[in-house]
C-alpha cells in the first residue's frame, strides 16, 4: 500500500514529523529565568564560593540553591519568606533547568542568617564586570569616565531591627552607591547604618585616574576631595554658602546659555590647609527650574555649561534609586538579620544587573520598568528570551540586523 501514497500526503506527513520535532524542542526549552542566571558561569559561582564560604560544604541546600531562591523572591516580587518558599514549590517541575530543588522555611532563613553576605557582594562585583563591555556610553563629548555619588536610606521597624539603630524611635541603612553612566549600572555599593555619614563610607571608593565624579554638598570633605584631585580624579559637587574663599580670577561667560560666572578661587580660613590649591568656581541658574546653583570642581578645560550639565547628570542616580525601591525587594525583608539583610539587597542589585544585561542587547526600545514587568510575568516561561522580547508580529528573516547583539549568556 505503500505505493499508493500520493505525493501531497508525503508531504504532509513530513510536515507533520516536522511540527513534532519543533514542539519537542519547546518542551525542552530551559526556563527564562534558567537562562538569564547564565550569564553568571557556575565555576565562577564555586570560586566566589569557596573565597566567601563558611569553610563548610552545605548538605543539600547549596550556596547556588540559596542564590536561585533569592532572585527568583527578587524577580517575581514575593512578600515574605514564607510566601517565596511556596512559590518555589508550586515551581517544583521548573526548577530542575535550574539545578536547584524547593526547600524548607528553616532551612532557606538559616541560610540567609549564617552564610557570608560577602559572597554575594563579590558576585555582585562580577556581574557589573560582564555588563560593562555592552553597556552604551554616557551622552556626553568627552571620553572621561564619568560618575555619581550619593546614598539613599531604607527605612526599618526598630522592634525588629535593633541593630539598624537610627533614632529613638526609629531604625535604618544607608545603601551607598556610585552609579556608572555607562548604561547607568552600579559600580560600588556600600550598606552601612542609617547614622553613618555618606563622607566616611566614600573614603573607601576607588575612582579610576582620569574619571569625573558628580556629588552633591554631604560629601564635601575637603581632606578627601584633595586626595582624589592628587589621584587624577576630577569631581562637580555643590559650593556650601558659608565657605570662604577669594577669587584669582573671572573667566567670561556666555549668559544665554545660562552661566552667570566662572572664577578661578582660593580657599580661605581653616578650610586652605585642608585644599591648598586653585578650585574652580561656576555660577549657574537654570531657567526651567528658576533656581540659581554655584558648582564646584578642579576641571578646568571642560565648558561651565558642560560643568553644569554634569551635576544635572546626576540626578540619574536618583532614577536609579526609585526604580530599585518600587520594583525589586529592598524595603520589605526576608530576614531580620544584619547578614540576611545585606544578602537581600546585594541579591536585588544583581537582578538589577541583569535586568540590564537584557535590555542593552534586547536594544527593542522597552524601558527597565517594562521589561521587569514583562519578566515577572513569564520568569518560569519555557522559550527562548528572543521569542519573549521580540513585539507582536515581528518576522526574524525580513528585519534581520547584522549589527544586533545576539543573547548569549556562556
Amino acid at each position: 500500500m505503500a505505493r499508493f501514497i500520493r505525493d501531497s500526503d508525503i508531504m504532509v506527513l513530513r510536515i507533520t514529523h516536522r511540527s513534532e520535532r519543533t514542539n519537542q524542542a519547546m518542551v525542552h526549552c530551559s526556563t527564562i529565568l534558567s537562562q538569564m542566571l547564565k550569564i553568571v558561569p557556575r565555576h565562577v559561582f564555586t570560586t566566589l564560593d569557596k573565597a566567601h564560604g563558611t569553610g563548610r560544604a552545605a548538605r543539600r541546600f547549596s550556596r547556588w540553591d540559596q542564590f536561585v531562591h533569592l532572585m527568583a523572591i527578587q524577580l517575581t516580587g514575593r512578600s515574605s519568606l514564607r510566601d517565596g518558599v511556596r512559590s518555589m514549590r508550586s515551581r517544583s517541575n521548573n526548577l530542575y533547568h535550574l539545578g536547584t530543588q524547593p526547600v524548607a522555611r528553616s532551612t532557606f532563613a538559616e541560610a540567609n542568617e549564617k552564610r557570608p553576605a560577602s559572597f554575594f557582594e563579590a558576585l555582585f562585583g562580577y556581574v557589573y564586570g560582564r555588563c560593562q563591555p555592552v553597556a552604551p556610553k554616557h551622552k556626553f563629548r568627552f571620553k572621561n569616565k564619568l560618575f555619581s555619588l550619593d546614598a539613599t536610606t531604607i527605612s526599618l521597624c526598630l522592634s525588629l531591627f535593633p541593630w539598624a539603630r537610627f533614632r529613638k524611635t526609629k531604625a535604618g541603612i544607608k545603601i551607598n552607591t556610585l552609579l556608572d553612566h555607562d548604561g547607568y549600572l552600579p559600580a560600588f555599593v556600600s550598606i552601612s547604618e542609617a547614622k553613618c555619614h555618606e563622607s566616611k563610607t566614600a573614603k573607601a571608593i576607588h575612582l579610576p585616574k582620569g574619571s569625573i565624579v558628580a556629588m552633591d554638598k554631604a560629601y564635601i570633605a575637603f581632606a578627601w576631595l584633595f586626595s582624589l584631585a592628587n589621584r587624577g580624579v576630577f569631581f562637580v559637587t555643590r559650593m556650601k554658602k558659608g565657605a570662604r574663599y577669594k577669587v584669582v580670577k573671572r573667566n567670561r561667560v556666555n549668559r544665554r546659555l545660562g552661566v552667570t560666572s566662572d572664577q578661578v578661587i582660593w580657599l580661605t580660613g581653616a578650610k586652605w590647609a585642608d585644599y591648598p590649591v586653585a578650585l574652580r568656581r561656576v555660577g549657574y541658574r537654570d531657567k526651567e527650574a528658576g533656581k540659581h546653583y554655584v558648582f564646584l570642581t578642579n576641571y578646568f578645560d571642560l565648558s561651565a555649561r558642560t560643568i553644569a550639565d554634569i551635576y544635572k547628570e546626576r540626578w540619574q542616580i536618583e532614577t536609579f534609586f526609585r526604580f530599585i525601591k518600587q520594583n525589586l525587594k529592598i524595603e520589605s525583608f526576608i530576614g531580620n538579620s544584619p547578614n540576611a539583610v545585606l544578602s537581600q539587597v546585594y541579591v536585588a542589585l544583581i537582578a538589577y544587573l541583569l535586568l540590564c544585561y537584557l535590555k542593552f542587547l534586547c536594544r527593542l526600545g522597552l524601558s527597565l520598568q517594562q521589561l521587569a514587568q514583562l519578566l515577572q510575568l513569564n520568569l518560569f516561561r519555557r522559550c527562548t528570551i528572543q521569542k519573549l522580547l521580540q513585539p507582536p508580529g515581528f518576522n526574524n528573516q525580513l528585519t534581520h540586523n547584522n549589527n544586533q547583539l545576539n543573547l548569549c549568556f556562556a
